[in-house]
């Protein structure tokens, strides 16, 4: 009997278990927020049941191990945050033209604000361009039962399914009706089928059209999924994904009389459940989270149809095309739509006679990668280069704050080193380059450029900042744990390759040096910087912390430790001597080392301390 429980669950959880009870086989993903907690929890939960689950190196080759186990006929998912499907693109629009053998589902984790990504890319628009239907959950309970419809859906076209996840999806907790798992699916053999499975140019011809046939059977299937319509009055909202709890508080709290539509797919968009709607509104309004993709396609089918509406959303102003849907916002786009009072004008607070100062996001106490900044600053100033700085994606990229300052440029995971030879060349060998990668990225995408720079003979030096997990999203495992950096960069020929713990702050700033010297020769260095998460060796090793305190009398005031390694730990008094929060600090001694009267000392066995947080 398959029994069921209402448990409080993330959204993201919510997606797995969804997967589970769908019996998904084959699990791939690589971590980046707010995707992390899906494969997460697969590892965790999925494999008493029988589920191969992975990190993989990057989103490519997760896409490919759970795109090959659909090939064989397993079911199978994928995971991975917006702008890592840009990294998986490639194998993304070739799986649906060879189509899957089992349930294949795409978690596209979108990031609506930025939260923590470099851009709002709203990755329905690759449902489009790709051929590929989109699910879109607004809430847990909807995550798991579209992941398990999705799967299902998937393997009854023989055809990719992607479902696009919203921070506020993935990152909500609410109540979600699980049940047993089931036995995953598995393909019993792989049936060879090179006339499908093989794109050679003759074979792909003949699969679009088989893809256009498909996806003409989706649209027509698209219709029996479980919209949802709630009559209301004869004003139209349509909704997609998140939006729908948004119109659903309109419509019950603050006095909007309007029926609302939510489609389970906004792509693609189910015509005749639209076009049925519609026909009984005098005025429609489009809210959803992220670009006027519903919209777009709303207003095409209208017109191809001969209905003539008025239809406001986004391509109207109406709601904003920057940052995510809230309440107010949704509630003043209904108010312009529908001629109506916007609650929440009246609810806006008096303006505050104090603001408080920003508050920038800083490295964790002990954080090694701030020792390594402050030892790049110092050993580039002493070797008397102004280099260009160019950064990752990463815990790293606060190295673009104070008092660092050596992140000039970032945009991607590994262009740190792309764009660092962009620099280089693009200025005819002028610029002196530092990029700084950190260990995931540097597995994920920072190999090929390597190879780039020594077979293209790039002076420059790498900084691989090596904390042994991939921490900004955390702390999940990478190959670290399997494959020594140096020996890579070694094996690959690069010029200068050196690994140096940034604790032992004098042997760094040599190693340093060391490098820079063999740029200015025309070489590639590559620097790996090795020394664990702090976060992590304090959750491994908390019964070893050593920390550290101020000795007031000893202290000078120089306020060389509180601003020049930036460390949230110690914060000068009034009187300008350093104090070190005992709550805080884990006993990195690097503010011990760089203080120039000794005034900071360990309370206890710091050799000890720093000896076992090494073997991380």
């Amino acid at each position: 009997m398959n029994n069921c429980v209402i448990k409080l669950m993330l959204g993201n959880h919510a997606i797995a278990h969804g997967a589970l009870e769908a019996g998904v086989a084959v699990a791939a993903g690589y971590p980046g927020t707010p995707s992390s907690e899906i494969i997460e929890y697969l590892l965790d939960y999925g494999r008493e049941f029988g589920v191969y689950a992975e990190w993989s190196s990057n989103e490519k080759v997760a896409f490919e191990v759970s795109y090959g186990a659909a090939l064989a006929g397993a079911r199978s998912i994928v995971t991975m945050k917006h702008v890592g499907l840009n990294v998986a693109m490639d194998p993304l629009m070739s799986s649906a033209y060879t189509g899957v053998r089992g349930g294949f589902v795409i978690v596209s984790a979108d990031d609506p604000n930025m939260w923590s990504s470099q851009n709002e890319q709203d990755n329905r628009w690759v449902g489009l361009h790709a051929y590929i239907p989109i699910f879109e959950p607004y809430d847990p309970q909807s995550a798991k039962d579209f992941t398990k419809l999705a799967l299902e859906f998937s393997e009854a076209h023989l055809h990719p399914v992607m479902i696009r996840s919203v921070t506020r999806v993935s990152h909500v907790r609410g109540p979600v009706t699980i049940c047993t798992p089931a036995i995953p699916k598995y393909a019993k053999d792989y049936v060879k089928d090179p006339r499908r499975h093989a794109l050679i140019p003759a074979n792909a011809r003949l699969l679009k059209e088989e893809l256009l046939k498909r996806w003409n059977n989706i649209e027509n299937d698209v219709e029996k999924l479980p919209h949802n319509y709630i009559d209301g009055g004869r004003d139209l909202i349509i909704t997609s994904g998140v939006a729908f709890t948004y119109a659903l508080e309109a419509v019950k709290n603050y006095g909007v009389k309007a029926s609302i539509l939510n489609v389970v797919t906004p792509v693609p968009l189910p015509r005749k459940t639209v076009i049925d709607a519609v026909s009984k509104a005098n005025k429609v309004v489009v809210i959803e989270e992220g670009d006027p993709v519903v919209e777009q396609q709303l207003k095409a089918m209208l017109y191809d149809e001969g209905i003539r509406v008025p239809v406001l959303g986004k391509m109207e102003n109406i709601f904003n095309r920057v940052g995510e849907l809230t309440m107010n916002s949704v509630m003043e786009g209904l108010s312009k739509a529908l001629d109506l009072i916007n609650p929440f004008i009246s609810l806006k607070p008096a303006k505050a006679n104090y603001t408080p100062p920003p508050r920038p996001p800083v490295f964790c106490p002990g954080c090694p990668h701030a020792a390594s900044f402050y030892e790049l600053k110092v050993s580039t100033a002493k070797a008397g280069v102004k280099p260009v700085f160019s950064g990752d994606i990463g815990c790293y990229s606060l190295g673009i704050n104070n008092p660092f300052n050596e992140q000039d440029l970032l945009t991607d995971m590994g262009s740190s080193l792309g764009l660092g030879m962009g620099i280089y060349h693009g200025t005819t060998g002028k610029t002196i380059v530092v990029s700084i990668i950190g260990d995931s990225t540097f597995f994920h995408a920072g190999l090929p450029a390597l190879v780039n720079a020594i077979y293209n003979k790039t002076p420059m030096l790498i900084l691989v900042l090596d904390n042994r997990v991939t921490a900004m999203t955390g702390g999940q495992p990478n190959p670290t744990s399997m494959i020594n950096i140096e020996d890579v960069a070694k094996s690959m020929g690069a010029d200068y390759v050196k690994t140096v713990d940034p604790f032992d702050m004098k042997r760094a700033q040599e190693v340093m040096s060391e490098a820079i010297a063999a740029v200015k020769r025309g070489g590639v260095a590559v620097v790996i910087m090795k020394r664990g998460c702090a976060l992590e060796a304090v959750r491994l090793y908390r019964n070893y912390v050593t920390r550290y305190y101020v000795d007031p009398d000893a202290c000078r005031a120089c306020g060389i430790c509180y601003n020049l390694i930036a460390c949230p730990a110690i914060v000068p008094l009034e009187n300008k001597k350093a104090w070190i929060d005992p709550n805080m600090c884990v006993g990195c001694s690097v503010c011990a080392q760089v203080c120039p009267y000794n005034a900071i000392k360990p309370e206890g066995n710091v050799k000890e301390w720093l000896n076992t947080w090494a073997k991380m």
